[in-house]
């Protein structure tokens, strides 16, 4: 299979156009080529006058050896696909697995041992998605917060109420069949050649439902509203364990668990470390949410023809003379600020989009990184009550129910509390105060920030803007602990396999994934018991 990279094409090009640029670049007539696949698109925005998609495609002709001997041009290559392979399955226990967790890490170890004739039970602390994504509209609209499933707890995880990126830093070979996985079950094509992909939260909903019917009719079991809530241990190994439900407690047999909680689920956490589970703090970003105009940012981002392409995003990253970095984190075009608490008290801050990415806003964190020497505490858990103090300092500040304390970036830059906001409708519910973002930050992240905004609007005009809109705060940029694991991906307790962002090896839905695919790759080479 012939593979033709770098290929110029139009804004609005079709199959057709595709087919042409693909065969000029061979040299051959367009009827020469079969099978021309788009496999990666992006856009090339540098010189708004000569805007542009760049792209990748795939294709069969005959003599495809001779094709690329003849073009003598290093984007055009013989690529042999090779389709993932789950390994062979050597486990031998009677016991199922059992998996905690219904992020992506948590489903993704389920689905694919039970594709390979491992079926697993699974625990999940907050409800199916229909009913989790009614209560989180409850809570935006009243403040009324469900401990157990929120933003945070819940089928498909946190991730569940996010923009739905599937983009990653890694270049694992499981990528792939990841993306398959998620189109099979109803996520749009584009995901398998977009650059930047996304699936929206409206539409990863409903691909989280399926991939549920999918691990039903495989043999799993689901529990929801059930909570890992002890460990049993015997010879430095996994015997059972307890669980906590609307009946109460219940122990359980167990020899091989899969402990995919999510960044948030400090309770476990707690009780991870009073059993014995060797954890380490681990760094993460703590910061605000910031929105702006999805059109200015879009003209600025595409120029004059910005309105025939997808709303615009962005990425930017500084480090400042005090050595810390700040970055942008989870950029939502389109989207809005959510309430993404899971703990009375304490507020926490998140972005969102729809698959469309039709909003007034784009919003993004605006995070700056913090360290274990940061927690004031050499405690594993130190990170996690590090997060707890701030966001508490943002509920009060935010005057209760949830509102949000937001500020302009003018009044932040100046170091003035905000009495009125500016030109950007904060799209954060049940809603925001104005406020001083200073109290309800680490003095090193404010000083970080209004060092870092001015230099960031130099990157992208119009990101330093007075009237931008700061909302705070965000804290969960990822998890403060590792649960830590071996080579075997196994914790030193054996049959106890960390996994996901929530254990401190992920960062996002794709890498969540990926690693869950992983896990199950462990699990099922287990041999005999």
């Amino acid at each position: 299979m012939l593979q033709i990279q770098n290929l110029t094409l139009p804004i609005g090009y079709g199959p057709e156009d595709l087919r042409r640029q693909a065969a000029r670049a061979l040299g051959v007539s367009p009827g020469r080529l079969d099978q021309v696949t788009l496999v990666r698109q992006s856009i090339d925005a540098r010189k708004k006058s000569e805007i542009h998609y760049v792209c990748t495609v795939r294709a069969c002709a005959e003599g495809e050896e001779a094709l690329v001997r003849r073009a003598q041009s290093p984007r055009i290559t013989l690529v042999t696909p090779r389709p993932y392979a789950f390994p062979a399955v050597r486990r031998r226990s009677p016991l199922r697995p059992v998996v905690v967790g219904m992020g992506p890490a948590g489903l993704f170890a389920a689905l694919y041992l039970a594709r390979n004739g491992v079926p697993s039970l699974i625990l999940e602390r907050g409800r199916p998605v229909e009913e989790r994504t009614a209560q989180v509209a409850r809570f935006w609209e009243t403040g009324e917060l469900d401990p157990a499933s929120n933003v945070q707890f819940g089928e498909g995880g946190a991730g569940t109420f996010s923009d739905g990126k599937l983009n990653t830093g890694t270049h694992d070979p499981r990528i792939s069949t990841v993306l398959e996985t998620l189109a099979a079950a109803g996520a749009p094509a584009d995901i398998l050649w977009q650059q930047l992909p996304h699936i929206g939260t409206d539409v990863l909903r409903q691909v989280v439902a399926r991939i549920r019917a999918e691990l039903l009719e495989l043999g799993c079991g689901i529990r929801f509203s059930h909570r890992l809530s002890g460990l049993a241990l015997r010879g430095g190994a996994i015997a059972g364990i307890s669980v906590s439900g609307p009946g109460g407690e219940e122990d359980l047999p167990c020899d091989t668990l899969i402990l995919a909680p999510g960044h948030s689920a400090r309770d476990t956490f707690r009780m991870l470390f009073a059993s014995g589970v060797p954890m380490a703090p681990k760094p993460f970003a703590v910061g605000v949410r910031i929105e702006h105009s999805q059109a200015v940012i879009s003209q600025t981002q595409y120029g004059p023809r910005w309105r025939e392409l997808p709303a615009a995003g962005y990425k930017l990253a500084c480090h400042l003379p005090n050595g810390r970095p700040a970055f942008s984190f989870c950029v939502c075009p389109g989207g809005q600020v959510v309430a993404a608490a899971s703990e009375p008290g304490l507020l926490v801050t998140n972005g969102m989009s729809l698959r469309a990415r039709d909003g007034a806003n784009i919003n993004g964190g605006l995070l700056v990184g913090v360290s274990p020497e940061d927690f004031g505490a050499p405690h594993p858990l130190a990170g996690m009550d590090f997060q707890a103090k701030w966001e508490a300092a943002a509920f009060a500040l935010g005057g209760g129910k949830f509102r949000a304390p937001a500020q302009t970036a003018a009044d932040f830059l100046a170091g003035r509390p905000a009495r009125s906001l500016g030109a950007v409708e904060p799209t954060y519910r049940p809603g925001v105060v104005p406020a001083d973002l200073a109290q309800c930050l680490p003095g090193f992240v404010t000083e970080t920030l209004r060092a870092a905004i001015p230099l960031l609007g130099r990157k992208l005009r119009g990101f330093d803007a007075p009237g931008a809109l700061l909302t705070g705060v965000e804290t969960r940029s990822s998890s403060p602990v590792r649960i830590l694991r071996g080579a075997e991906l196994q914790s030193e307790i054996r049959g106890l396999y960390p996994c996901g962002e929530g254990a401190g090896y992920a960062g996002g839905i794709m890498s969540a994934a990926v690693d869950g695919v992983r896990v199950a790759e462990a699990v099922a080479a287990g041999g005999e018991e």
